[in-house]
């Protein structure tokens, strides 16, 4: 392995990564699914995939991709979370702010 990829991968490794809570809403249907993540970076592009797949775990969200299409959803950032060292309270803030977001919102979890 040369030096540079050494270092990529170190620091790849390091990356800070935010965590925090999401909305994807439907315009046609008014519908809308709040979900948390440890990384807010990544998860539109998990979602979508398995939306893609026709395998995500939240019927009624397939059920909105499939009728709409990806144009016809929204992705979006309700709220990031401080920088938490300890896995446990970021978790427990997760779950608090996303039924807070869910109330907020009306919206279903996924």
């Amino acid at each position: 392995m040369t030096i540079d990829r050494k270092a990529a991968i170190a620091a790849y490794k390091e990356r800070k990564t935010v965590a925090g809570i999401f909305v994807v809403r439907c315009a046609a249907s008014g519908e809308a699914w709040v979900g948390q993540a440890p990384n807010l970076e990544t998860i539109q592009n998990r979602i979508w995939f398995t939306l893609r797949q026709g395998g995500h775990p939240c019927r009624s969200l397939q059920a909105a991709w499939k009728a709409h299409g990806e144009a016809g959803l929204t992705f979006g950032e309700c709220e990031r979370l401080e920088d938490e060292k300890s896995a446990y309270v970021r978790n427990a803030l997760l779950k608090e702010r996303m039924l807070h977001w869910q109330a907020e919102l009306k919206a279903e979890a996924i």
